[in-house]
């Protein structure tokens, strides 16, 4: 797939892998449009990589509608989505749940894939079919004992994706998730100290956007691929759950 004179929207990209999946994709002839809450920080990246910029708070379903809206009127359509906007939880279960910070995360990192979602697939069937990737973890694929509520909202994004990339799929629009684990980006602050000390390699951002892309370009649909340190990205391959039988 070449990315010349394609439209793409990216959320959450202000930084991290989407500010890097930007410069790429601008680098490679694409029409980029940046979407983030951090509107001064945004419009400083896309101006740096030569894309545009539209503030989005992807908790509202509205906004992810007018970021899609936006691109369609600069470029005249929209061909990727890259829901990528994420938060770290802030907290636990029991004694160190926070209600506020629960529903911060919940919103951002699931409901703002679900909205990005709803609002790209209408201009994607206008332009005859497109390419959606959404950012969940490798917390999305395994257990997370140190935080459980970050792990429920990726193992969200994981389910939602493997259901509807086949049912887009029909319509020639693919639906996947890119799940990394620990990258260099602003995410990992307070603990990349205590990742070091421990010995556990930090992905580089630049080994994670190779893995968006590829996935961006694949002709699957409703697979999830991992990115992690020692391994190129690569699908992340599912067991089947038991079927039926007799007692």
């Amino acid at each position: 797939m070449s990315f010349s004179e394609k439209v793409v929207l990216i959320t959450g990209g202000a930084n991290g892998f989407g500010q890097a999946t930007g410069a790429r994709l601008a680098g490679e002839g694409a029409h980029v449009v940046l979407a983030d809450i951090e509107e001064e920080a945004g419009r400083e990246t896309a101006d740096a990589i030569g894309a545009e910029f539209v503030h989005c708070d992807v908790r509202d379903p509205e906004a992810s509608l007018a970021a899609v809206d936006f691109a369609v009127r600069e470029f005249g359509g929209l061909d990727v989505a890259f829901l990528n906007a994420g938060i770290s939880t802030g907290c636990g279960l029991v004694e160190t749940f926070d209600l506020e910070l629960y529903r911060r995360a919940m919103q951002v990192n699931l409901d703002g894939v679900v909205f990005g979602i709803n609002a790209a697939v209408p201009a994607m069937r206008r332009r005859g079919g497109g390419s959606i990737v959404a950012t969940a973890s490798l917390a999305g694929l395994t257990a997370v004992p140190f935080d459980p509520i970050y792990a429920a909202n990726k193992h969200g994004v994981v389910g939602l994706v493997r259901s509807a990339g086949p049912v887009y799929a029909l319509e020639s629009i693919r639906v996947n998730a890119i799940c990394p684990g620990f990258a260099d980006t602003r995410i990992i602050d307070g603990f990349k100290a205590g990742l070091e000390s421990e010995g556990i390699p930090i992905i580089e951002v630049d080994h994670v956007v190779d893995g968006i892309v590829d996935l961006m370009a694949s002709p699957d649909s409703g697979v999830c691929h991992f990115v992690q340190a020692g391994h190129e990205p690569q699908e992340f391959r599912f067991r089947n759950i038991p079927g039926p039988r007799d007692n």
